[in-house]
């Protein structure tokens, strides 16, 4: 179109006051132009940032998103599946570790692409979005016991969780690579929130032999040992280093910043945008496994373990 024919249209489109009907739109093209993307917890902020890259390439290609948030409940998995499918979107990102087996296979019954982080099979119209988490807990585990740290401990997220249990075992095989033996008491099941990482961290200082090193599951987990250390007037790195996972923003305005194992929520939300759309388009019919890097941020919250009397 010429520029001075596209003048003219807009200046129509204006004075008409015309709004594109994206329902008709869809009955002639037959897709929705929608993707939904579910999501664990809208208030960590790993995911915001995840969204907001996934729908920066979403738009690109003219898509809009429907986001939903399990709050880590596999039946509210259920229910958010159910709506997408109730809107017929083209396609859906599951950001996330909770799974409904059944809601899976009708979807691919039906033949919605599908691109999911940390569980999922890869299949015709399926793809993988794979943090090395394993890696990532393994590097944090090196960087302590290189320091010294003998007595570390761990918060994981809810066992339920297929990513929780990777991050546990990951631990407990990095210490044991150190021939270290993992003690049971030094492991705590926490929430993937702030105020579960402050309940477990509690439980830890209670202990008579409290641990010298802390490696959480998440940013948000950390942020609440962090506050849990503080309380019993304790300081990190002084008394006991922290280390967390995810490298979310607040990491490094925290006090002292904090330590964690980078998962680049920005490459997730490209990663799996481009594999997603890539199956919508038709540009793969089998998907694929999308692997991002961890990498360890080494900032304040971590040094020598104190000498203790």
């Amino acid at each position: 179109m010429k520029a001075a024919t596209a003048r003219k249209v807009w200046r129509a489109v204006t004075e008409l006051n015309y709004v594109p009907n994206s329902h008709a739109r869809a009955l002639v093209s037959g897709r929705s132009r929608l993707v939904g993307v579910i999501v664990s917890d809208i208030t960590n902020p790993f995911f915001p940032e995840l969204l907001k890259s996934f729908e920066l390439r979403a738009a690109d290609k003219q898509y809009d998103l429907i986001v939903t948030s399990t709050d880590y409940e596999t039946s509210r998995m259920s229910a958010c599946l159910r709506r997408l499918l109730e809107r017929k979107v083209d396609g859906v990102a599951m950001m996330t570790s909770e799974m409904d087996l059944g809601l899976i296979r009708e979807l691919s019954s039906r033949g919605v692409p599908m691109v999911f982080m940390d569980v999922g099979q890869v299949g015709p119209k399926m793809s993988h979005v794979a943090p090395d988490y394993g890696n990532g807990v393994r590097q944090a585990v090196d960087h302590l016991v290189a320091l010294g740290h003998r007595s570390i401990a761990f918060i994981s997220g809810p066992l339920d969780l297929h990513s929780a249990r990777t991050r546990r075992q990951a631990f407990l095989d990095g210490m044991r690579a150190h021939d270290l033996k993992p003690e049971k008491r030094l492991v705590r099941e926490g929430t993937h929130t702030a105020e579960g990482g402050r309940d477990a961290m509690r439980a830890l200082l209670r202990l008579s032999k409290k641990p010298t090193a802390v490696i959480a599951s998440n940013d948000w987990t950390a942020i609440g040992a962090l506050n849990a250390i503080a309380s019993a007037g304790l300081q990190v790195p002084r008394d006991i280093s922290l280390v967390g996972f995810d490298d979310i923003p607040l990491a490094s305005y925290t006090t002292p910043p904090l330590t964690s194992v980078q998962i680049a929520a920005g490459d997730v939300g490209a990663v799996a945008f481009q594999a997603l759309f890539g199956l919508i388009a038709g540009e793969r019919v089998e998907g694929d496994v999308y692997q991002i890097p961890a990498r360890l941020v080494v900032r304040g919250s971590t040094a020598k373990p104190r000498k203790r009397p």
